[in-house]
């Protein structure tokens, strides 16, 4: 017998093997063809926006989402012969919020530099094994030669 509990916005449900030995009831719903957002990319057929399209990587939705879309939209209904020339203020706009939150629009710059600092860190890490590595390997050598009896003496007598 299943048991359902309620934890915040959270809901945890324990089955037993005899729920699970049971096919499953759930009807599966068909997908609409028709769905303007299903798998269409960037730019709808119709020519809008698609907000919800995952190359995106959430930017609409963020907190800078507003912005974004209105330098975006500005950008795309651009008419002007530099397209999107006449958007500056609405990409400055979107900017400056994105420079309010650096944890989650981080500079290019910065990408950078942490994936430098980063790989900086693992060569740092990797050669300081070895390092260590052969260190051990010389004093296991240093070892095994001192402990080896002298054995041209002892045939000599």
């Amino acid at each position: 017998m299943s048991s359902v509990r309620e934890e915040g916005k959270d809901r945890i449900i324990f089955v037993t093997k005899e729920d699970h030995a049971t096919p499953s009831s759930a009807e599966l719903v068909e997908e609409d063809p028709n769905d303007p957002y299903e798998e269409q990319g960037l730019i709808l057929p119709s020519g809008e926006i698609n907000w919800n399209c995952p190359c995106l990587g959430g930017v609409a939705s963020g907190p800078c989402g507003t912005d974004f879309k209105d330098a975006f939209s500005c950008f795309h209904y651009s008419k002007e012969e530099v397209k999107g020339s006449e958007c500056l203020e609405q990409f400055r706009a979107m900017q400056e919020c994105m420079q309010q939150y650096p944890e989650l629009y981080p500079q290019e710059d910065e990408k950078v530099q942490e994936q430098s600092s980063e790989t900086k860190q693992t060569s740092q890490d990797s050669a300081s094994a070895e390092t260590s590595g052969a260190n051990s390997t010389s004093a296991t050598k240093q070892d095994s030669e001192s402990t080896q009896p002298n054995t041209e003496s002892s045939v000599e007598s």
